[in-house]
């Protein structure tokens, strides 16, 4: 198969808090003083006066330019500019936003009015909701319908919808290729030396993570964690919600908590046991001591490649990458393996857990921009043809070569090739990951550009990150009091997590009460209240 058959087949297929009060005062002023739309667009999709147009884009700035390259000067940003600007009479500006300040540089940005951005973007939907109800944004509906149509077909209904607010589509959501999260990771190597079978529920992987600690078959020297543990969620939240409990559609839809882009289940039922159930592997000796200071998951990492960890949870993917934690862990500890399992059940006896949101960024064009045709144009020329694929995978047998059809990145590229797709994640917006055509495709192009030792487990792992997936729970309108409090219950669900689970057996209820109390009172209570009223005025309908 010819590169060019594979892509017609996938054709086919706490921040600043200056900048928050800045937004707050001044941004929607300035931007709802500017024209909604573009009044360049000619019918050829070119300037209607002749004059060139600049579309300015922000782009997120990681500091990982090669050399002979910035963040807006680049291999990518020039095939932009040849292959779209040039043929739209456009000259296309990168705007860079470091990625760590991301919010509090787009406050700032937007707040500028005649500065910003005519495409800006984030991952946050609190933010996108405070500028689209502030009246900040552009309607894109009608924009999408007449130059956006392959965009609208690449994106589908399903990710469209996360753009909307009240019913207007205010967002162009990048589409995610994989929605799978989580898997659970065993040393295969110990089981064996103690004759132990899979654990196959949470019962049973109790039973062998107080084997792992009894009788150490790592020969740690009593450093031996038999279940890895950090406060980022890949690591609690398997085990968490898999003791969430059966429950009607209003208690999903009321007692739910979306803090940022997750849900949380704080107020569900058997949210409680499952804390319950971490205190109890806290005093035993099972979890790892100090998991609540291992906010980066350094130290668990740590712990897993020098071989003192017996079981744990992560993202799908990330233990198998080259010179990664298996690899490591391989090189340090001889004889060690790492089989990728599905453990932890719930009372149905499946193993629920959560998947990402179908959609990753939310795309907005500001009110205040005067080249809001261009930059929906921008966004259907990406998903147009083989753009997208040529963004995201660059030149046949240079930069990749095909493996039954799918791209697989050449082990030895050269220092050009190697350098042409540094920022290609952060410049082909539309996509969260590479898009082939098919979820089948997605998932075998992420196996094969995994080191080859790895690629049967990984299967198995994506595997398990699909299976009894927990969907978000989408309501039919934003919650202001999740936009309002979100940054401050992350913080008070997090130190729940840590502070029940390290209390003593006998004082887990008495920690467990005062905080969900004092969650409640900063912002908790006015989440559920308003969800309530929402979920009643849905049904009402």
């Amino acid at each position: 198969m010819t590169a060019n058959t594979t892509k017609k087949r996938f054709i086919a297929s706490k921040t600043s808090m200056l900048a928050l009060l800045v937004v707050s005062t001044m941004v929607f002023t300035a931007c709802s003083s500017k024209s909604e739309t573009s009044t360049n667009g000619g019918d050829n999709g070119k300037p209607a006066d002749g004059k060139q147009v600049t579309l300015k884009v922000e782009i997120f700035d990681r500091g990982n330019a090669p050399a002979g390259s910035t963040i807006t000067d680049n291999y990518l940003s020039k095939f932009v500019q040849e292959k779209f600007g040039n043929n739209n009479n456009v000259k296309v500006e990168y705007v860079p936003v470091p990625r760590s300040e991301e919010v509090a540089k787009l406050n700032v940005l937007m707040a500028s009015g005649s500065d910003v951005p005519d495409i800006v973007f984030t991952y946050d939907p609190n933010t996108f909701n405070r500028y689209a109800k502030q009246g900040g944004l552009t309607d894109l509906g009608p924009l999408l319908e007449e130059h956006g149509k392959t965009l609208k077909t690449f994106l589908g209904d399903e990710v469209l919808e996360y753009g909307k607010f009240e019913g207007t589509q205010f967002a162009i959501p990048a589409k995610r290729s994989i929605t799978g999260k989580y898997a659970s990771f065993i040393r295969q190597d110990w089981l064996t030396k103690l004759n132990l079978p899979v654990p196959q529920t949470t019962d049973e992987l109790y039973t062998t993570l107080k084997a792992f600690k009894e009788k150490d078959p790592g020969q740690t020297g009593g450093q031996v964690i038999p279940l890895g543990m950090t406060i980022a969620s890949a690591q609690y939240e398997p085990l968490l919600w898999s003791f969430i409990q059966s429950m009607t559609e209003e208690q999903q839809y009321t007692l739910t908590q979306q803090l940022g882009s997750n849900d949380y289940p704080v107020l569900l039922p058997g949210f409680k046991d499952g804390l319950q159930f971490m205190n109890k592997l806290y005093n035993e000796g099972l979890i790892s001591k100090d998991f609540g200071l291992d906010k980066d998951k350094k130290k668990m990492s740590e712990d897993i490649q020098t071989g003192k960890v017996g079981f744990f949870s992560e993202d799908d993917i990330n233990i198998y990458y080259k010179d990664g934690t298996y690899d490591l862990l391989e090189k340090t500890v001889e004889g060690a393996v790492l089989s990728a399992v599905d453990v932890y059940t719930n009372d149905q006896g499946k193993h629920a857990k959560p998947q990402y949101a179908p959609n990753g960024l939310y795309i907005m064009v500001p009110k205040s921009s005067k080249n809001a045709v261009e930059a929906v144009k921008y966004l259907d020329w990406m998903a147009s043809d083989d753009n997208l694929f040529n963004l995201q995978n660059g030149i046949v047998d240079e930069n990749y070569t095909l493996v039954d059809g799918i791209p697989v990145t050449n082990e030895n590229p050269t220092e050009e090739a190697k350098n042409r797709l540094f920022n290609s994640g952060d410049l082909a917006i539309i996509s969260n990951g590479k898009q082939l055509g098919s979820l089948e495709d997605n998932l075998k192009a992420r196996v094969l550009s995994m080191p080859a030792q790895f690629h049967e487990q990984l299967a198995i792992a994506q595997e398990i990150a699909y299976a009894d997936n927990i969907p978000l729970v989408v309501l039919d309108r934003p919650i202001e009091a999740q936009t309002k409090y979100a940054t401050t219950l992350l913080d008070k669900f997090n130190e729940i997590i840590v502070k029940t689970t390290m209390s003593k057996p006998d004082q887990f209820e008495s920690t467990y009460t005062a905080m969900l109390k004092d969650y409640m009172a900063s912002g908790g209570q006015a989440i559920l209240d308003e969800r309530t009223a929402a979920y009643k005025e849905m049904k009402s309908k």
